[in-house]
């Protein structure tokens, strides 16, 4: 599948239990930056279980194109030889990051303190997004960028030659902002301070940290003070990469909602601020289990096994752990419209500004499917219609997002008609086994 090529239509039919285990791919924030910050370390950095969608693989293309080699063995296994903090070239091309938010914007933040001149592109919704929260605190250490109008693609940005530290507070609760600063703040002088209101994913301290940053967090009354230590030397790690808590939401969302299943998502990442999905959902009282529970590579790792869950209710999911499931919202949806009464998503705004808005696309594939869907600016309810009661039967736009797309494809295996959707291409950017994978669990999925 090619979230950048011809659409595929397809559809999502009732089907049995699904049963089995699904091994579903690395977790894509950690690949993303596995690839960046080897890339910015002096010597080899090894990489293996790299998610090796779209989303990912542009990266590894940006990563090249400023001056790094990045191989891959036939195992799969993932070299990067990199340049060191401030030793980025110049791309002797527009670099362009696909449909990749997180690949664009930590790629912004870690030229934006080295003097290269460098013009991003990327496909329709990614150029239809707001770059401005990433533009304003790297002009900060001295960089400049020129876009088109409501900052957005393609852009060029001009990185500063005498960089500057930063004090920043980030105005909402964004890893990816968060980053792009950290990023920019490693080739300024003296300390970059980030401060953030409300924790978001960690990934980028706790990496900068085991790739030897001086970086340290803590917990003020101001919120969660991040400090940074520019101009290290980072040194190269091997890096096994988990699977990814968003990714695993679908076959663990889908085995919740489709009568007799029984399905283990193994090696899953539970850091704490990416695991929120999985506890929301034991609170509408899904049957979902943690199993031999560990830690690999410095995060918290188990093995999930989610059971069919007739008596879901709906619930007040806590607005202080969005940021832990911002992209899961989509797929709890769907197990919403299968809970008895209303799910209340409060604290949400973010989802406006993702690959789509996802609070309006899902709202509006949820009622073309008769679920009864009410939302204000950074909130919605969903109004569940209890197991065996929600119709399907429509086409629904995906909005060239990946997770519109895929949380349409769960609702339709335990929907009374089939759910559609007019392009499933997307679906390679994060999760390019997806329909393999839930065939192989017992899901009629088809290509229209």
């Amino acid at each position: 599948m090619s979230g950048h090529g011809t659409p595929i239509p397809m559809s999502s039919h009732k089907c049995g239990p699904l049963k089995g285990e699904a091994h579903v791919p690395g977790d894509k924030s950690i690949s993303h930056r596995s690839l960046l910050f080897g890339a910015m370390a002096v010597g080899e950095t090894v990489v293996t279980g790299l998610l090796e969608g779209e989303d990912v693989l542009d990266t590894a293309k940006a990563m090249r194109a400023f001056g790094a080699e990045v191989t891959r063995d036939e195992d799969g296994t993932w070299h990067v030889h990199g340049v060191g903090v401030g030793g980025f070239a110049e791309p002797g091309n527009v670099v362009d990051c696909g449909n990749s938010g997180t690949g664009v914007r930590l790629i912004m933040g870690a030229m934006a303190t080295t003097p290269i001149t460098v013009t991003f592109t990327g496909d329709a919704s990614l150029n239809g997004r707001p770059m401005a929260r990433v533009t304003d605190p790297i002009a900060l250490f001295g960089a400049q960028s020129y876009g088109r109008s409501g900052g957005r693609l393609p852009m060029t940005i001009v990185g500063a030659a005498d960089p500057v530290p930063v004090r920043y507070e980030v105005p909402m609760p964004s890893a990816q902002v968060k980053s792009a600063v950290l990023l920019a703040g490693l080739n300024a002088p003296g300390e970059t301070v980030v401060i953030e209101k409300e924790a978001t994913r960690d990934h980028t301290e706790r990496m900068l940290a085991g790739f030897g940053a001086d970086i340290r967090t803590e917990v003020t009354d101001e919120g969660r003070v991040i400090t940074l230590k520019g101009r290290p030397e980072l040194t190269p790690q091997t890096i096994v990469v988990p699977r990814d808590p968003s990714s695993a939401a679908f076959p663990v969302c889908a085995a919740i909602i489709t009568p007799g299943s029984d399905v283990l998502v193994p090696n899953i990442g539970l850091n704490p601020t990416r695991a929120g999905l999985f506890y929301a959902l034991q609170s509408m009282g899904a049957d979902l289990t943690f199993e031999n529970p560990r830690e690999e590579g410095g995060e918290p790792v188990a093995d999930l096994r989610a059971r069919f869950s007739p008596d879901l209710k709906g619930a007040e999911i806590d607005p202080e752990g969005a940021a832990s499931m911002i992209d899961e919202y989509p797929v709890l949806s769907v197990v919403a419209a299968f809970a008895e009464g209303d799910t209340v998503m409060r604290g949400v705004k973010e989802l406006r500004v993702k690959e789509s808005d996802r609070i309006d696309a899902m709202a509006k594939g949820l009622r073309l499917n008769g679920v009864e869907v009410d939302e204000g600016e950074d909130w919605w309810i969903v109004k569940g219609r209890g197991h065996g009661n929600v119709p399907g039967g429509a086409t629904c736009e995906s909005h060239l997002d990946h997770r519109i797309a895929m949380s349409f494809m769960v609702m339709g295996m335990a929907a009374s008609a089939p759910v559609s959707v007019d392009d499933g291409s997307p679906i390679a950017t994060s999760f390019p086994i997806f329909e393999d994978l839930m065939g192989g669990l017992g899901a009629d999925l088809r290509r229209d």
